[in-house]
Order: structure tokens, then C-alpha cells, then sequence
């Protein structure tokens, strides 16, 4: 009885077992090759596969994703004999599953020797100034080396890149001290091109203000110019108004004493006042000094003095008449 039932049961199992060898899922990004008794079947893709039970075996699996590897550092010597310790980054992918497994017994231990040995070779061709400013270049060189090689190892190297380059002590002093003495130098010339454009500036603004001020005295003095120029034609104007008042005045008392001339009894008028202002002429200096001054013609002035003598009896003569 128990013989009975246990015989379903292992069957069963075993199929079972079977079942979860036959049937292979492959992961996202992942390739299996697998093996028929000892020999390369097949590549399985990503997905369901099917297998056939202790005749299929999954032989090696590999990623497709890009892997980084770092490259161990080393010692290289440049052209101009100087050491110089490298290390960097190596970026790669596998292409042909098939050729990752059977190409090489270790693909990653081949790139990495070669990356080694490749960068010893560049780095062996150039001087120690230029290994640092031509690292890109170095990059390049190794990529097209390794990635040549690597196509039988069913490897595609996409980049490589250098993390540091590290000389001798005593370069990287000598290189420290030849970097302070370009700073010092660049700083030097600096201030001197700043203390120089300091001058120039202060310069021009002492010339722009000489300008300024030789401007400012130069209207000043056309200022003054044209203000003494106003000032002269208004006293000008104000003397010729002056004048012209005075002619008036004086053409207007002529006018009045023409006039009174003409006038009955006008011209003895004129004689009385011309002998009153004779006598008062003298009267004058009389007073003002002890120095008596006489008229050329005496006569002149006794006959002014009858004349105006004659002339006062006559209007008195008039006067009760009237």
C-alpha cells in the first residue's frame, strides 16, 4: 500500500524538479549561454527559455549594462625620463556574449593589462608638461588601442579616463614654486597695470579739471566782458540822453530869449541882464582875492552901466503911467 502511494508522489517530485530545469527566465540587461553536453548551444535572451534537463546547462552569465573598471595605478617614465604614477578609469561593455565567454579566459583581466601597457607606451612618447595638458589626447589613445583589441573578446571599450597624474616630490615642488613665482609675476603686473591706470585717470581728471576751470575763467571773463560792454553802452546812452536834455534845454532857453528879444523892450531886457551879470562877474572875484581885475575897455562897462541905468528909468517911468 505504501509502495502504491509513494510511487505518484516521486513522479511528482521529478517532474517537478524537471519542470524547474526546463524553464529559465533571463533578467533585464543579461545574457546566458548555454551548454549541450559541453558545448555551446545557444545564447539566451531576456525573457522566458526553455531547456532541455540534464542535457542544457547555463554555462556563463553576463551583464550588458556598461561596467566600470578601475584600472590599477602605475608607474610610468616620460620621454624626458620623469616618473610619474597613473591610475584611472576604464568604461566598457560586452557586445558578444559568445566571444565574453569563450575569447578569453578572463576579459577583464585582459583589459586591464592592456589599458596598463598601452598607457605606459603613450606616456612614454610625451614630456612631463605635456602628459597634463594633453590628457585627453592620452584618453583617445588608449580607447583605440583597447577597444581594437578587445573585438575578439566580444568587449566594446567605450572611454577611458585618467583620475590623477602624480610626479616626484621634488617635481611637484619644483612645479609649486614655479607656480607661486607665475603668480607673484601675474600679480606684480597686475598692480602695476592698476597703479599705471590709476595714473592715467587721476591725470585725466586733473587735465579735465584744468579744462573746466580755463572754461569756467574763460566765461567768467566773457561774462565780464559783455557785462562792462552793457554797462559802458548804458552810461553812453545815459550821457548821450544826458546831453540831448541838455541841448534841449538849452535850444528851448534860446528859443524863450529869441523870443523875448522880439518882444517890445526885449533887447534892453537882455542888455540890464547882461550888465547885471557883468558887475556880479566882478562883484565876485572881488571878493574871492585881493587881485583886481580890469576889463580891456572901460568904457564897456559904463556904457552897459548907463545903458541899464537908462532902462531901469524908463520902466519906472512907465510904471505910474500905467
Amino acid at each position: 500500500m505504501l509502495t502504491t502511494l509513494s510511487l505518484p508522489i516521486i513522479i511528482l517530485v521529478a517532474l517537478i524538479i524537471i519542470g524547474f530545469k526546463a524553464f529559465k527566465v533571463v533578467p533585464q540587461q543579461e545574457a546566458q549561454i548555454v551548454e549541450r553536453l559541453g558545448k555551446y548551444h545557444a545564447t539566451l535572451a531576456p525573457g522566458l527559455s526553455i531547456l532541455v534537463p540534464f542535457l542544457d546547462r547555463v554555462a556563463y552569465r553576463h551583464s550588458l549594462k556598461e561596467i566600470p573598471l578601475d584600472v590599477p595605478s602605475q608607474v610610468c617614465i616620460t620621454r624626458d625620463n620623469t616618473q610619474l604614477t597613473v591610475d584611472g578609469i576604464l568604461y566598457f561593455q560586452v557586445t558578444d556574449p559568445e566571444r565574453a565567454s569563450y575569447g578569453s579566459s578572463n576579459y577583464i583581466l585582459a583589459i586591464t593589462q592592456l589599458a596598463q601597457t598601452t598607457l605606459r607606451s603613450v606616456i612614454g612618447r610625451m614630456e612631463l608638461d605635456k602628459t597634463f595638458e594633453e590628457r585627453d589626447d592620452i584618453n583617445r589613445t588608449v580607447v583605440a588601442a583597447l577597444d581594437e583589441a578587445a573585438v575578439s573578446w566580444g568587449v566594446k571599450v567605450l572611454r577611458y579616463e585618467i583620475k590623477d597624474l602624480v610626479p616626484p616630490q621634488e617635481i611637484l615642488r619644483s612645479m609649486q614654486a614655479q607656480i607661486t613665482a607665475e603668480r607673484e609675476k601675474r600679480a606684480r603686473i597686475a598692480e602695476s597695470e592698476g597703479r599705471k591706470i590709476e595714473q592715467i585717470n587721476l591725470a585725466s581728471g586733473e587735465r579735465e579739471a584744468e579744462i573746466k576751470k580755463s572754461e569756467g575763467e574763460a566765461q567768467a571773463a566773457v561774462n565780464a566782458s559783455q557785462g562792462e560792454k552793457v554797462a559802458r553802452i548804458n552810461r553812453a546812452q545815459g550821457e548821450a540822453e544826458a546831453l540831448k536834455l541838455v541841448a534841449q534845454a538849452s535850444a528851448d532857453a534860446i528859443r524863450l530869449v529869441a523870443d523875448a528879444i522880439n518882444q517890445p523892450g526885449g533887447n534892453e531886457a537882455v542888455n540890464l541882464k547882461v550888465a547885471e551879470q557883468y558887475v556880479d562877474a566882478f562883484a565876485k572875484l572881488a571878493k574871492e582875492g585881493n587881485t583886481l581885475i580890469m576889463p580891456a575897455n572901460v568904457a564897456d562897462i559904463g556904457s552897459l552901466v548907463s545903458a541899464g541905468m537908462s532902462i531901469i528909468k524908463g520902466q519906472q517911468g512907465k510904471t505910474p503911467a500905467a
